[in-house]
C-alpha cells in the first residue's frame, strides 16, 4: 500500500525537519505545500527529501490541502494522510488512523480530539465543538473533532472528492462531501500535543473563517434549519412585542419606543429569514434534481 503523508506548511522552519525526520521512518514517500512561506521551509524540507510543492504567496490551509490532495493523486497514492507541520501531531498516532482504511471499515479517518480526555485550552475547545456541531448539522454526520487536520483519505476519496474551499472551510467541505457521497467516515483517538502556541494564525480571524466558511455549507445544505428556524423565532417574536406595542398605544396613548423597535425589527428580520430559507431551498432542490 502506498502511503503518502501531506503537510501544509507555512513558516515551520523550526518544525519541518524534526517532523520529516520521524515520517521517512513509516514512509518515504512525503509532500510537503509551501503556501507562500517566508522562511526556509521549503528549502529544509527539499534538503530532507520530501517532495516539495510551493506556492508563490500564501493561499491558506485549503489551497495547501487542495494542492496535497492534487499531487497525491498524481502519485497514485493508496492512501494519503494530512499531517500538520505545527509539531502538534504525533508521529505514533499515524498507524492509529491508517488502521480503519487498511481494515476496510472506513474511506475517511478523522484523528479526534475529543475521543479521550486530554488537556485542551478552554477557547479552543469551545470554537471547535460549535464548529462541530454546525458541521453536522449540515452534512447529517455525528463527527466530534470536523475541524482536525490530521486525517487519512483512500484511493476513492481522492479520485471522487474535489474540495475547492481555499480557507479553513475546507475541513467542513470534504465531511460534508464525503458523507454525502456515501462514503464511510471513521474516527479515531489521537493524542494533540499544545506547547505553547505553535499556531501561525491569529485566532480571532482564524475563528471566524472557520465559522462564516462553516456557515456557507451549512446553508447551503440546511437551508431550511439554518435560516427558516431562526426566521420562525425573529417573527414571533417581533409580533409579541408588535401586538405589545400597539396595546400599550391603545391603552394609553403612548408609543414605547423601545418596544416598537423591537418588534418591528423582529418581524423585518424573521421575514427576511424566511423568504432567504424558501428561495436558498429552491434552489438547492432543483440543483439536486439535475
Amino acid at each position: 500500500m502506498k502511503c503518502i503523508i501531506g503537510i501544509p506548511a507555512y513558516n515551520e522552519e523550526k518544525n519541518i525537519a524534526g517532523i520529516i525526520t520521524k515520517i521517512k521512518k513509516i514512509t518515504k514517500y512525503i509532500i510537503v505545500c509551501d503556501d507562500g512561506s517566508t522562511d526556509l521551509t521549503a528549502e529544509i524540507a527539499e534538503k530532507m527529501g520530501a517532495k516539495v510543492v510551493k506556492h508563490k504567496r500564501n493561499k491558506g490551509y485549503g489551497g495547501a490541502i487542495k494542492t496535497i490532495f492534487s499531487h497525491a493523486g498524481k502519485m497514485n497514492a493508496d492512501v494519503l494522510v494530512t499531517f500538520d507541520a505545527d509539531g502538534q501531531h504525533r508521529i505514533e498516532d499515524i498507524e492509529k488512523v491508517l488502521g480503519p482504511i487498511k481494515n476496510n471499515k472506513a474511506d475517511m479517518v478523522i484523528g479526534s480530539r475529543f475521543l479521550k480526555n486530554q488537556k485542551i485550552p478552554k477557547y479552543r475547545k469551545a470554537g471547535i465543538k460549535a464548529i462541530t456541531e454546525l458541521t453536522n448539522i449540515a452534512g447529517g454526520t455525528k463527527i466530534t473533532d470536523s475541524q482536525s487536520g490530521f486525517r487519512a483519505y483512500n484511493k476513492k476519496i481522492l479520485q471522487v472528492i474535489k474540495p475547492t474551499d481555499s480557507g479553513m472551510g475546507i475541513s467542513t467541505e470534504i465531511i460534508i462531501k464525503t458523507h454525502k457521497a456515501g462514503y464511510k467516515i471513521a474516527e479515531v483517538p489521537i493524542t494533540i500535543l499544545y506547547a505553547g502556541d505553535t499556531s501561525t494564525h491569529n485566532p480571532i480571524s482564524h475563528g471566524s473563517s472557520v465559522i462564516l466558511s462553516t456557515l456557507k455549507y451549512a446553508a447551503i445544505e440546511r437551508p431550511v434549519t439554518i435560516y427558516g428556524i431562526p426566521g420562525v423565532f425573529f417573527l414571533l417574536l417581533g409580533l409579541v412585542f408588535g401586538f405589545w406595542s400597539l396595546q400599550i398605544y391603545l391603552e394609553q396613548g403612548q408609543l414605547i419606543t423601545n418596544i416598537a423597535i423591537i418588534g418591528g425589527g423582529g418581524i423585518l428580520l424573521g421575514t427576511v429569514l424566511l423568504i432567504t430559507a424558501t428561495i436558498l431551498h429552491s434552489i438547492v432542490s432543483v440543483v439536486r434534481e439535475k
